[in-house]
C-alpha cells in the first residue's frame, strides 16, 4: 500500500500492483472492500493502482502537480477516476445542445463505426459534434477515427481535454490502456469513469453528443442512461432475425428507463459487390424497416456495406470524412439518417412500443 487518504468525502487507497495478476487484484480489491464497505459508502472507495509495466490509473485531480503552475497542468496527462459510480438524477452537461445514444441489443452490427461516420457527417454539415466511445471493454472509436496513439492532457482546471479529429471531439477509454490490454473491472466499477466522460470533460460548445453504448443491456448502459440527460435513442441492427430480435430488448430497456426512441436504423442493409455492381442482400433484405413498422418506431434509413466503408476505419480515415465518396450509397445513406436526426419536426417516439415477438 502506497497511501491512504479521506479527501472530499471520498477514501483513496493507492497501492502497487506490479507482478499481481488480475485475478489477484480482483481479489485484494474484493477484500478492501469486504473489510471497510461497512464503514465507507462503497459509491465513496477509490482505489488506485500503479505498475512500472502498466498504465497508470490516477484521479483526474492529481493531473495537476502545482495549483501555481498552469501552464504546466495543462500539460500534464490526464486521468481516470476509478470507483463505483452513482446513480443520482440525470442532468444536463453545460454547453451541450442534445444527447443521443447510439445501441444495438448484440454486438457485431456496426454499431461504432456507423457512430464515428454519423459523427463526421455531422461535422460536414457545420454541426459542433463530440463522441463518447462507452464501450469500456471493446473501445474502437481511437482506430477508427486515426487517433490510436492520442493521449488527453488536463486542463489548468482539472478537466480532460478530449481528442479532436476530423472536426469531432472524442473521449474514450481507449486513449487510457494500451490496446493489448485487457480490461477486467466489475461492471459496477465503471461508473466512475463514465461519469468523468459525460461531466468531467471540456466539451465546449457541442450540437450533439452523441454516445456509442457497449452491446447489451448491462451495468454501463443503465449508468449513462440514468445520470446523464440523454434526449433519445437510436437503434442499430443488421437486417437478419437474430440481430432484430436482440434490437427489441435494446429498445425495451429504454422503454424501462423512460427514454425517447429516435427510431431504428438498418446497418449492412445490403452488399455493394465493386465487381459486379450489383447489391447483394447478405443478411436478409429490409429486415429493421419491417420490424419498425410492427414496433410502431421510426425508420431512420438504411446504411449499405461497402469495401471502402471497411477499409476506412480499419485505416483510421473514416468513409463520411472523405469528401471523394459523396454521392456514394453509403454516403447517401448517413446523410437521410443524419437528415432524420436533425429535422426539426423529427421528434423522438415516447409512446407505447408494440411487441413484435409474441
Amino acid at each position: 500500500v502506497l497511501g491512504v487518504s479521506h479527501e472530499d468525502g471520498e477514501l483513496k487507497i493507492k497501492y502497487n500492483r506490479e507482478g499481481i495478476t488480475p485475478a489477484q487484484k480482483r481479489e485484494i480489491e474484493d477484500q478492501i472492500y469486504q473489510a471497510i464497505g461497512t464503514r465507507f459508502d462503497q459509491d465513496k472507495i477509490v482505489i488506485m493502482t500503479v505498475s512500472e509495466s502498466s498504465t497508470e490509473v490516477l484521479d483526474a485531480a492529481a493531473a495537476s502537480n502545482s495549483k501555481n503552475n498552469t501552464d504546466q497542468a495543462s500539460r500534464q496527462k490526464a486521468g481516470l477516476k476509478v470507483g463505483h459510480g452513482t446513480v443520482g438524477t440525470p442532468k444536463k452537461i453545460d454547453g451541450i445542445k442534445k444527447i443521443i445514444a447510439v445501441a444495438s441489443g448484440k454486438g457485431g452490427v456496426g454499431k461504432s463505426t456507423f457512430t464515428a461516420n454519423l459523427a463526421c457527417t455531422l461535422a460536414n454539415q457545420g454541426l459542433k459534434v463530440g463522441v463518447i466511445d462507452a464501450d469500456i471493454y471493446g473501445p474502437s472509436i481511437p482506430m477508427i477515427m486515426g487517433v490510436r496513439a492520442e493521449k488527453p492532457l488536463a486542463s489548468k482546471d482539472k478537466k480532460i481535454m478530449p481528442i479532436e479529429k476530423h472536426g469531432v471531439k472524442l473521449m474514450s477509454f481507449g486513449f487510457f490502456i494500451e490496446e493489448k490490454d485487457p480490461v477486467i473491472w466489475r461492471g459496477p466499477m465503471l461508473g466512475g469513469v463514465l461519469n468523468q466522460f459525460l461531466f468531467d470533460v471540456e466539451w465546449g460548445e457541442l450540437d450533439y453528443l452523441i454516445l456509442d453504448l457497449p452491446p447489451g443491456t448491462g451495468d454501463i448502459q443503465l449508468s449513462m442512461m440514468q445520470n446523464a440527460s440523454v434526449d433519445g435513442a437510436v437503434i442499430i441492427s443488421t437486417p437478419q432475425d437474430v440481430a432484430l430480435l436482440d434490437a427489441v430488448k435494446a429498445l425495451e430497456m429504454f422503454k424501462k428507463l423512460k427514454l425517447p426512441i429516435y427510431g431504428l436504423v438498418e446497418n449492412m442493409a445490403y452488399f455493394v459487390c465493386d465487381e459486379c455492381g450489383k447489391n447483394h442482400h447478405i443478411f436478409g433484405e429490409q429486415g429493421v424497416q419491417k420490424g419498425a413498422k410492427e414496433l410502431g418506431e421510426k425508420f431512420l434509413g438504411s446504411i449499405p456495406l461497402e469495401l471502402a466503408l471497411r477499409t476506412a476505419a480499419d485505416v483510421g480515415h473514416p468513409y463520411m470524412a472523405q469528401p471523394a465518396n459523396e454521392g456514394t450509397q453509403v454516403w447517401n445513406g448517413f446523410s437521410t439518417v443524419a437528415k432524420a436526426l436533425t429535422d426539426g419536426d423529427n421528434k423522438p417516439n415516447k409512446g407505447i412500443l408494440k411487441s413484435l415477438f409474441s
